[in-house]
């Protein structure tokens, strides 16, 4: 299995990595034997993958950055980079290359603090592997200051650095940064070919595959959530419960409330996971003592660790409510299919009953209201209104029609 199989319906988009990564295996290859440098047109310094979310940006950047690091000795005889079983390919994917430097937002941007000792790695050259690479995950939430030092950093690169960047849209980069950048952009996949990855690689049953893609509409790392996490299906059942649940004023802001404990109650979870362990695993690298005292000096990066996980809690707070707020509007949209007499296939048909009824006892322009008010709530939440307000204005607004 090579790296490129990582990438769901994105056969273009594989092909021109592919390419890509055989001419950077040459030119370095080359310049180890000091000879004559070849021609290497398809190789550039930094990337740009933009995409619907789900449609794979990260996956794509990452099977890169894989293939850029391959050791495969089949290289030599021809082979294409990227085998998916060697140590650097293995390494790389697992985000443990020591040469494959990661930076994904923790908060609601990416700070330049975050981003200062990331640039000077960038003009270093590689360790252990054939590239220095940097992968901005986020690279919509880089602010002023951060996308300025990323700007320099990516103007006058090292000679064996490559800079991967992911974002939504082209638009959501810096004019400065993104005319810079090779640019590729992943379309959503089918949801066919969701169900068929979630049954070949996760051995999903075929009936819960499709059902899984067909109400994810081709969001590959949230099918696969739902196809294997029952705790997954519950919440998103319970989402879909709550359009007829807003016959009174009360009965919204009980729906808004729970909506915000259920994204609450995931950030929780998450932070249980990873806070204790990055904890302990701090003081030990500080060098803390039995019972775990500090060394002197030391409380203020303990501080900024605090920080920065309340911050990332914030955000994956936000991030599951979003996910929420997606199921809505995919459930309002298949109302709309429904009294429109639209073509289109129902995402959601385990909740045909609730759809019918909803699409009888409302009109169109109703259902595009509502639509709109979800639209409003992810906009709110985006300039930081608290996540309990902005879920109130739209269950009212729900209720309104």
């Amino acid at each position: 299995m090579t790296v490129w199989d990582d990438l769901v319906g994105q056969e273009k988009v594989s092909a021109v990595l592919d390419a890509a990564a055989r001419d950077a295996d040459a030119l370095v290859t080359a310049a180890a034997a000091a000879e004559p440098l070849p021609e290497a047109s398809k190789m550039t310094h930094a990337w740009l993958f933009t995409g619907p979310p789900g449609a794979g940006r990260n996956q794509a950047a990452r099977a890169f950055a894989a293939a850029l690091q391959c050791v495969s000795p089949d290289r030599a005889l021809g082979g294409s980079p990227g085998c998916g079983f060697c140590d650097g390919c293995h390494t790389a994917l697992l985000g443990t290359h020591a040469d494959v430097t990661t930076v994904a937002a923790v908060g609601s941007e990416i700070l330049v603090k975050d981003m200062r000792d990331t640039v000077r790695k960038s003009f270093t050259s590689p360790a252990t592997g054939r590239w220095q690479i940097i992968l901005v995950e986020d690279a919509e939430r880089l602010n002023e200051k951060s996308a300025n030092a990323v700007l320099k950093a990516v103007e006058e690169p090292a000679p064996r650095t490559v800079w991967l960047l992911c974002a939504p849209s082209i638009e959501d980069v810096l004019p400065t940064i993104r005319s810079r950048c090779r640019h590729l952009n992943l379309a959503t996949p089918s949801v066919a070919a969701v169900a068929d990855m979630l049954v070949r690689r996760d051995g999903i049953e075929p009936e819960v595959a499709a059902s899984a893609a067909r109400a994810t509409q081709g969001h590959v790392d949230r099918a696969r959530r739902l196809a294997t996490d029952p705790a997954a299906r519950e919440r998103r059942a319970a989402v879909l419960r709550l359009p007829l649940r807003l016959d009174e004023v009360g009965a919204c802001l009980r729906a808004a409330q729970e909506l915000v404990d259920a994204a609450a109650e995931d950030a929780k979870q998450l932070a249980e996971e990873m806070d204790g362990k990055e904890a302990e695993e701090l003081k030990a690298a500080l060098g803390a003592v039995q019972g775990g005292r500090l060394p002197r000096g030391t409380a203020g990066v303990m501080k900024d660790l605090e920080d920065m996980q309340k911050r990332r809690r914030t955000r994956t707070q936000r991030d599951s409510l979003d996910v929420a707020l997606g199921d809505l509007t995919g459930f309002y949209r298949d109302v709309l299919a429904l009294q429109l007499g639209s073509r289109v296939a129902i995402a959601n048909a385990d909740s045909e009953a609730a759809l019918d009824r909803l699409a009888r006892g409302s009109t169109p322009e109703s259902t595009l209201r509502r639509i709109e008010a979800i639209g409003a709530c992810r906009e709110a939440l985006d300039r930081n209104v608290a996540p309990l307000l902005a879920v109130e204005a739209m269950t009212m607004a729900l209720r309104a029609g």
